[in-house]
């Protein structure tokens, strides 16, 4: 009897040390940004990312083109979209009617200019390019030029997980991790992965959102069409976010009844 309480209690306790140091997830693994000299001194730190828009333009873009008269600043012009329709672009449906698709060969055609070939261009370049063409034939006139298919696709441990359409010319990896309302607890941050299309294909890369060094990143900007993919910490199949107070004071409780009833009988 006495051999069997002493080796029901260390079981106990052994279980209580597994469960309070296992089975939570460590804070340094939630954190973000971790600099360790940062904090030792107490400093701030500059990181050199140059953030240019090289995004080139491939088929299947969507392009939304409008015309502004210089003289008259009123008297602006949506260039309809390749089925005629007139929308509004308050929806998904209205950028895609609005808009000028780039065909296999990355071309598009406008009813003055023709076909217009406008693969591997940047926005601006093509802004630009299509200035030109459509100046020859309309006087005074100002082209304004948007890429209005630029999506996001972020995946696993975040709140939020979906597709998301971005409205601005440029985002960068928290701004796109905040739309999907943050990472979850159990979130990998030192193996975030990227997948960018490529003129060859598709890459996968893989990037450090624990580290401040991921502001200098080449892939701290993101570009249309990325998906990320945020993985699990290996301790999600059994770990808890917070300690599971309630549950081990249960565990306790029926240990210590379990026990008690045993030594009863036995005496």
């Amino acid at each position: 009897m006495k051999y069997m309480n002493r080796f029901l209690k260390i079981g106990l306790v052994a279980m209580l040390f597994t469960v309070a140091f296992a089975s939570c997830v460590p804070q340094k693994k939630m954190l973000y940004l971790k600099e360790a000299q940062m904090a030792a001194e107490n400093i701030s730190k500059e990181y050199v990312n140059d953030r240019t828009i090289d995004y080139k333009l491939q088929p299947g873009d969507n392009l939304f083109i409008r015309f502004l008269n210089t003289i008259d600043q009123h008297s602006a012009t949506t260039l309809t979209g390749e089925n005629g329709a007139r929308t509004y672009m308050s929806s998904d449906a209205g950028i895609y009617l609005q808009s000028y698709t780039l065909d296999e060969e990355g071309c598009i055609e406008l009813p003055l200019t023709g076909k217009i070939n406008l693969k591997n261009l940047t926005v601006d370049q093509a802004k630009e390019l299509l200035q030109e063409k459509v100046s020859k034939f309309v006087n005074q006139t100002t082209l304004i030029v948007k890429l209005s298919n630029f999506n996001l696709t972020v995946l696993g441990e975040v709140s939020k997980p979906g597709m998301y359409k971005v409205y601005q010319s440029q985002i960068n990896l928290f701004e796109a991790i905040a739309m999907a309302g943050n990472m979850t607890n159990f979130a990998q941050k030192d193996n975030v992965k990227i997948v960018r299309q490529t003129e060859n294909g598709s890459e996968i890369v893989m990037v450090d959102m624990g580290q401040a060094d991921i502001l200098s990143s080449p892939y701290y900007y993101l570009k249309p069409n990325d998906i990320i993919y945020v993985e699990p910490l290996k301790i999600k199949q059994w770990g808890f976010t917070t300690f599971p107070y309630s549950t081990v004071i249960s565990i306790v409780s029926m240990a210590v009844t379990l026990i008690t009833l045993y030594t009863r009988l036995k005496d």
